[in-house]
């Protein structure tokens, strides 16, 4: 019987034990997406305790305790930082089999040298000595970055944000590269009645321009694409349900923006139109600006009202949804391709039965322009464990090229969300060790093999993001 989550954990060969050790351990890190606080990088914030930094915002640990039937005040009331850990460490055996357990003991061990594991007869001694450990100054947001081999962070930045924090972090430079990512998603949400209006307004002050008409939303907008890419922005994240397809003209747009912009409400068609306008838009000025795109669709957001008005959004109550996506995805790269406007573009989708869809359209639309030009993302979401991870990196090897893939992201608001990268890594060389050892690819390419895994955990997202 192995040991629980020893060197060798997630290794089931010697090829694949090699690989790792040899080589995916060494590399840096390059998280080109996640949802890090920039003003807790600036600041180099000091964690109060291991319930700060653990349970604060990350809904995946929230929704396996309501699972578990804690009561919300224990998740987002405000209950003590102890209790709050108190019933996370009674929930944590619970979720065996969940990706949560490994996650949760990775990063014990990883950041704070833990081999015991988690449970009520564990969680004071484990809640104190995380704690004392905390309130070193190599356990602060900065601290936590340089401990994790992170050579470069890519946060998620709304178009109106100053962006004063990246500057600050630029002018007190602490060996990780922490650049600014355009996600527009409020830019684009007509829908959104109670938002958008005070949105525009917001916009007009960020870019110091008057907005009378769509014109002039698009022109400010533009403007603050050039302050993002003159702070060292080199991609654009899009939060979507799914991709559209339909006919639209100037008119319509423009009349759709005044709506929008007076607060009344707009159809589900409207809507539609609006966000294809939009995405043509961004996907252009991304393309002059030599960015590279990210796509994440599928997702059903805030299904449990109740609790979306109680305690808002990105609090555990998202699902994977069921969208028809095919044929829209394809009129969308094909009408930015065909005017020579598409860049370098990654497709994260999350229903999986999306997989083989996603890795073959990437290939109708490569060109030659450099490896891998259009992506097929890792397991997002609910999709960034073993399993999601594995079929992701099967489908994309059997109807792609997993050599030229760009590798794994956090998406993840915690400073020890890290070792997800660890877990990859550990998948991917366990995939092409087994391969190895059941004669399905040669010994005699070891050396080959071993370029391969660095270049997807480390060089390819290097050279594609152009770091």
């Amino acid at each position: 019987m192995k040991k629980f989550m020893d060197e060798n954990f997630l290794l089931q060969t010697r090829t694949a034990q090699d690989l790792y050790h040899n080589h995916a351990a060494k590399m840096p890190i390059i998280d080109f997406h996640c949802h890090l606080v920039p003003q807790m990088i600036a600041e180099n914030h000091q964690f109060r305790s291991i319930t700060e930094l653990w349970l604060g915002g990350d809904h995946y640990k929230w929704r396996a305790l309501r699972t578990n039937g804690v009561d919300e005040h224990y998740i987002t009331g405000d209950a003590s930082d102890w209790e709050k850990f108190e019933k996370w460490a009674e929930t944590v055996p619970y979720t065996m089999r969940n990706p949560l357990y490994h996650w949760t003991h990775l990063e014990l061990k990883t950041a704070f040298g833990i081999d015991k594991i988690l449970s009520p007869k564990t969680a004071r001694e484990i809640y104190d000595e995380c704690n004392e450990k905390l309130k070193q100054p190599e356990f602060s947001a900065q601290g936590l970055m340089k401990h994790y081999n992170v050579e470069t962070v890519c946060t998620t930045d709304d178009p109106i944000d100053d962006l004063r924090y990246h500057e600050q972090i630029a002018a007190h430079p602490f060996g990780v590269k922490v650049l600014p990512a355009w996600r527009p998603d409020l830019a684009m949400s007509p829908e959104k009645t109670e938002r958008f209006p005070g949105y525009v307004e917001a916009m007009e002050k960020a870019a110091g321009q008057a907005i009378h008409n769509f014109n002039d939303y698009i022109d400010a907008i533009a403007k603050r694409h050039k302050f993002f890419e003159e702070h060292g922005c080199r991609l654009a994240d899009h939060g979507l349900e799914e991709f559209y397809a339909v006919d639209y003209t100037d008119a319509e747009i423009e009349n759709i923006f005044e709506k929008a912009r007076a607060g009344k409400s707009i159809t589900q068609e409207e809507m539609t139109k609006f966000k294809m306008a939009m995405l043509y838009v961004f996907g252009i000025m991304d393309y002059e600006s030599d960015w590279a795109q990210q796509y994440h669709y599928g997702v059903i957001r805030d299904n449990n009202s109740a609790m979306f008005k109680k305690i808002g959004p990105d609090t555990g109550f998202d699902s994977i949804g069921e969208f028809n996506t095919a044929k829209a995805l394809s009129h969308f790269l094909d009408n930015l391709n065909s005017k020579g406007k598409l860049t370098r573009t990654i497709l994260y989708n999350l229903n999986p039965a999306d997989n083989e869809m996603i890795a073959t359209m990437i290939g109708n639309f490569q060109d030659g322009s450099c490896p891998g030009k259009i992506q097929y993302g890792a397991g997002w979401w609910f999709l960034d464990q073993k399993d999601g991870m594995t079929k992701q990196m099967n489908a994309l090897s059997l109807l792609g090229l997993l050599s030229r893939f760009v590798g794994m992201l956090t998406d993840s608001r915690s400073f020890v969300s890290y070792p997800r990268h660890e877990y990859f890594r550990r998948t991917l060389c366990n995939l092409l060790g087994n391969d190895v050892e059941n004669g399905e690819l040669p010994a005699s390419e070891l050396d080959f093999i071993g370029q391969m895994v660095e270049n997807i955990s480390y060089y390819n997202a290097k050279n594609y993001f152009k770091f």
